[in-house]
C-alpha cells in the first residue's frame, strides 16, 4: 500500500491570523477557506499542505510536534520571519545549538535551521 503525507493539521483559535502568517513565511497560498478550516499550501497538487482548524481553546503548553524549516541564510530568515509576527521562545535548546526556536502569533513553536541539503546532514 503507497501512502504519503497529506497535510499538516494544526488546531488554532483564529485561522485567518495562523494562515496569513504561515502563507507570508512559506511564501504559500490559500487554496481552500471555510468557516472552520483554512488550507495553505504551495500549489493545489504540491503535498503536504497545512490545514488551520478553528477551535475554542488556546493553546496551553508546549507543541509535541512542530516545524523545522531550513532557509538559505539562517540569520536573514529569522530577522524576516521576527517582522512577520513571530517571537523568540525558550523552549529549553540552550545557548549553544545551530537552530532558532521562534513561536507564531498564537504560540506554536517552530525551529529555523540552519541551511540543509538533505534529512540527514
Amino acid at each position: 500500500m503507497a501512502v504519503s503525507l497529506y497535510q499538516i493539521a494544526i488546531d488554532v483559535h483564529d485561522a485567518r491570523r495562523q494562515a496569513e502568517f504561515w502563507t507570508r513565511v512559506l511564501d504559500w497560498k490559500v487554496l481552500y477557506e471555510d468557516d472552520e478550516e483554512i488550507v495553505i499550501g504551495a500549489g493545489e497538487h504540491a503535498l503536504p499542505g497545512i490545514v488551520f482548524l478553528s477551535v475554542p481553546e488556546s493553546k496551553t503548553v508546549k507543541n509535541r510536534l512542530h516545524l523545522d524549516l531550513s532557509p538559505d541564510d539562517q540569520d536573514a530568515e529569522v530577522e524576516r520571519i521576527l517582522g512577520l509576527g513571530a517571537r523568540r521562545v525558550d523552549v529549553g535548546q540552550g545557548e549553544d545549538v545551530t537552530w532558532v526556536v521562534l513561536a507564531d502569533p498564537e504560540g506554536n513553536e517552530f525551529c529555523v535551521l540552519r541551511p540543509k541539503k538533505s534529512l540527514v546532514d
